[in-house]
């Protein structure tokens, strides 16, 4: 996280202004190159001027000034397109995904005093204005109640709330019009969910109550820590909770095997809890929202803003899918894929029977006997180039469902977590209590 604090945009014709001026930098600049190489007797490509390093410099350090729905656009549309986009814009959100420059102590204290009223401070006996964690559309400040308490403070930026829709827009435009969006997809579809969805998350009553309903679901699991909801200092812009302490989830790569497998294992057990019990998903796959607390050896969940729920129809639907894979039986696994929502649009078999492939690769794990070595599979990649086939080679190209979307950015997380920690897990076993026959 950077320390140079950077006041947050609040107007939403100063948010505008800032795109503008990036978009009149970035048309200069391809100007200045493609003259360049003009001199130089070369013929300039658009596309090379325009992802010049200055250029790509340039868009990731101004989305990342405006955070909110600037940064949050891109990683929606990353985990749609995930390795098909350019590698461009995979740079340009690998930039957005670090921490945000923190907002200064004096725009902080105003917050706070519009949340919580003027005599804000008598609420902590002490509080932290350096931010231990900055993201998206807030910060998080660590402080003390006055009984003791450790607490973690999330204030959201001022004027998130009512820039998100024209951001989204604004961004949207900027990605498609420079390029940077792959022909055929359905970005307009992509926009408004990333609209709704930040919409969810700038909603910090709404998290807390997130929150409390997945403490409720997961009871006293032995091997979870969740932070607790203070509901005296929660607002809607202000979100209070007790502080959890950790390690970095991908810390424990330098673990031993044992611990390494264990994490994993309890993750992927989760998964299947939330999509069939709970019907409750925490789906950002963010390796910081994870963490792991050595001493009482449990896991560490924060962040729970981009948790949904889902339907018996969603639920049940994956059960079938996941079983009908388990059976090799297509046709239940085509019956299980309208069900969540998918071939809402005209395909041929061989498009269909590539997505069935697809969804096979992405199951490998649930049909391996006994323990599966993540760490040795790269199954990411191959996930990638099978992805790059359909779209590329059988032209085919579908975003699925928003809750499918979601789902699947949870699932490709956690597969990407097992393979930097080099787990094996008997993924199959864990999803046994759940088959369908």
């Amino acid at each position: 996280m950077s320390d140079k604090a950077t006041r947050v945009p609040t107007h939403r014709i100063s948010r505008l202004g800032k795109l503008a001026s990036l978009a009149t930098r970035v048309t200069g600049a391809m100007v200045t190159e493609g003259a360049k190489q003009l001199a130089q007797g070369k013929r300039p490509v658009a596309k090379d001027l325009l992802l010049t390093p200055g250029n790509i410099k340039r868009v990731a350090d101004q989305l990342a000034h405006l955070r909110g729905a600037a940064m949050k656009v891109g990683q929606l549309m990353s985990m749609d397109a995930g390795d098909l986009i350019s590698p461009e814009l995979a740079e340009i959100l690998a930039r957005l995904r670090s921490d945000a420059s923190p907002m200064p102590a004096k725009q902080l204290a105003a917050v706070l005093t519009q949340e919580l009223g003027s005599d804000w401070k008598h609420n902590f006996v002490e509080f932290n204005f350096k931010p231990i964690a900055s993201a998206s559309i807030g910060q998080v400040h660590q402080a003390h109640s006055d009984d003791g308490t450790k607490l973690a403070i999330k204030v959201q930026y001022p004027g998130i709330k009512k820039s998100i829709d024209s951001d989204v827009d604004n961004v949207g435009t900027l990605l498609n019009v420079v390029g940077l969006i792959p022909k055929g997809v359905d970005y307009r579809g992509l926009l408004e969910e990333a609209k709704k969805q930040l919409h969810a998350e700038a909603d910090y009553l709404l998290e807390a109550e997130l929150l409390e309903r997945y403490r409720d679901y997961l009871g006293d699991d032995p091997d979870f820590i969740l932070p607790a909801v203070q509901r005296n200092l929660t607002t809607d812009n202000v979100l209070a909770m007790t502080h959890v302490s950790g390690v970095p989830i991908e810390s424990l790569i330098n673990a031993d095997q044992n611990t390494r497998d264990r994490a994993m294992r309890l993750l992927l057990q989760l998964l299947f809890r939330e999509i069939f019990e709970f019907k409750l998903v925490q789906t950002d796959p963010n390796f910081a929202n994870f963490m792991f607390n050595s001493e009482q050896q449990k896991i560490v969940l924060l962040d729970f803003g981009a948790t949904r729920s889902y339907g018996d129809n969603i639920s049940n639907g994956y059960r079938h899918a996941f079983s009908a894979i388990l059976d090799a039986d297509t046709p239940r696994l085509d019956a299980a894929l309208q069900q969540i929502g998918f071939f809402n649009q005209d395909i041929l078999p061989e498009q269909k029977s590539a997505i069935f492939d697809l969804v096979t690769l992405a199951c490998e794990p649930l049909m391996a006997y006994g323990l599966y070595d993540f760490g040795s599979s790269n199954l990411a990649q191959r996930l990638s180039q099978a992805g790059t086939v359909l779209s590329m080679e059988k032209d085919y190209w579908h975003t699925p469902p928003a809750d499918a979307l979601f789902l699947h950015r949870k699932i490709g997380g956690l597969y990407l977590l097992a393979a930097r920690l080099k787990a094996r897990v008997d993924v199959q076993s864990l999803f046994s209590p759940y088959i369908l026959k």
